[in-house]
C-alpha cells in the first residue's frame, strides 16, 4: 500500500548483532534472526519495555509451533499443567532458534493484514482510526494533540519547558515513522493522567484520562545470551493470576471495543501483556509515510483496571497491606533491587517479578537482569527514563543458593541502613556546625529542622552511594559471610562524610566537633546493641 509503514518488514527496531554489526530490522526479521541478536537498542527504554512485552505475546503465538501435537506455548491444553508447559518451552529452547515457518504463518493469517501497518487506514498498530471523527471541535474540524505530545521529552503548549530539543507547538518538527511507532508505544504504556484531547463517544465528550498501566514503574526482565533466548524468557508462565483458558487476543488480532463498554476479560498471555492500555491514539502520517506529522492522544476507558501482577514488575507492600508496583527512582542503581528479585517473596515486603520464576536451572549462570524505568510522577510530569543491565546474578536465586541469596539481602539491607544513618548523621553535623543554640555535648539531642538540612547530607549522599555499590559487589565476590558487612559500608559513608564536610574547613572548633558527633552516629552501627 503507497504511504504505509509495514512493520513486519520495515527496519524499525534497532538491534545489536552477536557479531557486533548494528542493524535495523522489521518485525518478522527480528524473530527469524533472534538467535542472532544480542541487544535490542531502541533509545527509549519505556518504549523498549512495552515492545518487549509486544514481543513477548507474539513469541507465545509462533514459539512451539512444529513440535510434538504443533502445541505453542499459549495452547490451553498445555497449559493446564505447568510442568508440560515448562517441557514445551525447554524443547524449543534447545532447538536454538524460531522455526521460519511460524514465524511468516503467523504474520501471513488473513485475518492480521494491514495490523502491523502504522497507517493502515482501517486497523493501524496499536491504533484507533475512529479518533478521526471522534476528537473534532464543534464545527467538525479536527482537533489534533500535536506530534510534541506524541514524542516523549518533547515539549508542549506555549510554556513548555524545552527538555531534548528547540521543539515548539508553533513550528511542529516531524518524527521518521520509525521513532514514532517507538513513542506510540511508549504512550500506551506509560502515558498520563488528566485533561487530554476531547473525544467523543456515543454522545459523550469526554476530556481526561487515567495514567497508562506502567506509568512511573520499572520493569524488570531476565536477560539471555541473545534475543531468541530472552523472548521465550519472557513469555510468562501460565500459573498467573488471569485467566488462561479463554480465547487471547491481542489488540492488532481482534476488532475495536466500544471505550464506554465493559473492559473484556484479562486473558493469558496476550491481553495480559497488550490490552491494558488506558489511551488511544492514532498517528497522522505524511503523504509518502515516511514521516509522522501530527497525532490524536486521548482516553481509551474509564473502566477500572483489572487487578494483575505484571509479570515484570516487583510489588512493594503498601501502609494498608496491598502491594503496587516498585516505582522507578532515576537515582537509584539496579543493586539495590536485587534482593527483591531474588528472594521468593522478599521475606518481608516486596513479591519479585513473576517472570522470575520457572528459569530454566541449566541457563542461570549466564542469565543477567534487564531494568527498564520511568521516572515520573502519577499524572503528567516525566523526569527521566534510564536501562541498566546486571551481571549475571540469576544464578542466586533463593531456589538455586538460598545461602547467597540472604546474603545479597544481608549486604542490601546494611547498605540502606547506613545510608539512612549518612543522611541523618549529616543533617545532624550542619546543624551543629551553624546553629550556635544547639547544644554540641554527645548525648544532647538535635532537633532538625526539615526545610534546612543544609548541604552536607546530599554531598555526602552523592559520595556514598558509588562507594556502597562497589562494596556490595566486592561483598558478592568474597562470597556468603556475616563477617564485615556493615563494616564495608559505614567505612564507605565515614569517607563520604569527610568528603562533604572538609570543604567547610576542619580548623573550625564548631565543624570538628560536629564531625566527631556524625563519624560517632555512624560508628554506632557497629554496635549491634545500639538501638537505632
Amino acid at each position: 500500500m503507497d504511504g504505509g509503514y509495514d512493520l513486519q518488514v520495515e527496519p524499525w527496531i534497532p538491534v545489536l548483532l552477536l557479531s557486533g554489526q548494528r542493524e535495523r530490522l522489521g518485525l518478522r526479521d527480528v524473530f527469524k534472526r533472534a538467535h542472532e541478536i544480542d541487544e535490542l537498542e531502541v533509545p527509549v527504554p519505556p518504549a523498549a519495555a512495552g515492545l518487549l512485552r509486544i514481543l513477548a505475546a507474539i513469541t507465545a503465538r509462533i514459539a512451539g509451533h512444529g513440535e510434538e501435537g504443533k502445541s505453542r506455548l499459549d495452547d490451553p491444553d498445555v497449559a493446564e499443567e505447568i510442568e508440560d508447559w515448562l517441557a514445551l518451552r525447554e524443547r524449543v529452547l534447545r532447538a536454538g532458534r524460531f522455526d521460519p515457518d511460524a514465524v511468516d504463518a503467523y504474520f501471513d493469517r488473513d485475518d492480521l493484514a494491514g495490523r502491523f501497518d502504522l497507517f493502515d487506514p482501517a486497523r493501524p498498530f496499536l491504533q484507533d482510526p475512529r479518533l478521526r471523527q471522534e476528537c473534532v471541535d464543534a464545527k467538525g474540524v479536527p482537533n489534533t494533540s500535536g506530534v510534541n505530545k506524541l514524542v516523549l521529552g518533547r515539549p508542549t503548549g506555549v510554556n513548555g519547558a524545552v527538555l531534548f530539543g528547540h521543539f515548539t507547538d508553533t513550528a511542529p518538527v516531524p518524527v521518521p515513522a520509525a521513532e514514532a511507532a517507538w513513542h506510540l508505544i511508549a504512550q500506551l504504556y506509560y502515558g498520563p493522567s488528566g485533561q487530554c484531547t476531547p473525544r467523543r463517544s456515543s454522545g459523550k465528550r469526554i476530556g481526561n484520562s487515567t495514567a497508562g498501566p506502567l506509568r512511573k514503574s520499572i520493569s524488570y526482565f531476565p536477560w539471555g545470551p541473545d534475543l531468541f533466548t530472552t523472548l521465550l524468557l519472557a513469555v510468562p508462565s501460565p500459573q498467573v493470576d488471569v485467566d488462561w483458558e479463554m480465547e487471547d487476543t491481542c489488540p492488532w488480532e481482534t476488532d475495536l471495543g466500544d471505550p464506554l463498554g465493559p473492559l473484556p476479560p484479562l486473558t493469558w498471555p496476550g491481553r495480559m501483556l497488550t490490552g491494558r492500555f488506558r489511551h488511544a491514539a492514532l498517528l497522522v502520517p505524511s503523504p509518502d509515510g515516511r514521516m509522522v506529522t501530527d497525532a490524536y492522544l486521548t482516553w481509551a476507558t474509564h473502566e477500572p483496571p483489572h487487578e494483575v501482577h505484571d509479570p515484570f514488575l516487583i510489588l512493594d507492600r503498601r501502609e494498608d497491606g496491598g502491594f503496587q508496583p516498585r516505582v522507578a527512582d532515576g537515582a537509584r542503581a539496579l543493586w539495590r533491587d536485587l534482593d527483591s528479585l531474588l528472594l521468593k517473596d522478599n521475606r518481608q515486603n516486596a513479591l519479585r517479578p513473576p517472570a522470575l520464576e520457572h528459569l530454566p536451572r541449566d541457563l542461570l549462570p549466564r542469565l543477567r537482569v534487564r531494568a527498564y524505568g520511568f521516572d515520573q510522577d502519577g499524572q503528567q510530569k516525566d523526569r527521566v527514563w534510564f536501562k541498566a543491565t546486571s551481571p549475571q546474578v540469576l544464578q542466586w536465586l533463593e531456589e538455586n543458593d538460598a545461602e547467597m541469596a540472604h546474603h545479597i539481602k544481608r549486604c542490601h539491607v546494611a547498605a540502606e541502613e547506613t545510608g539512612k544513618r549518612l543522611d541523618f548523621a549529616a543533617r545532624v553535623a550542619w546543624k551543629l556546625a551553624t546553629d550556635t543554640s544547639a547544644d554540641p555535648s554527645p548525648k544532647a539531642k538535635i532537633k532538625l529542622d526539615p526545610k534546612n538540612p543544609g548541604p552536607w547530607a546530599a554531598a555526602a549522599l552523592t559520595q556514598y552511594w558509588p562507594a556502597a555499590e562497589a562494596e556490595f559487589w566486592r561483598l558478592t565476590k568474597s562470597g556468603p559471610t556475616t563477617h564485615r558487612v556493615t563494616r564495608a559500608f559505614v567505612d564507605a559513608a565515614l569517607a563520604a562524610l569527610d568528603e562533604a564536610i572538609g570543604q567547610a574547613g576542619r580548623a573550625d572548633i564548631r565543624v570538628a566537633r560536629a564531625r566527631n558527633r556524625a563519624r560517632n552516629l555512624l560508628m554506632a552501627l557497629l554496635q549491634p546493641s545500639t538501638p537505632g
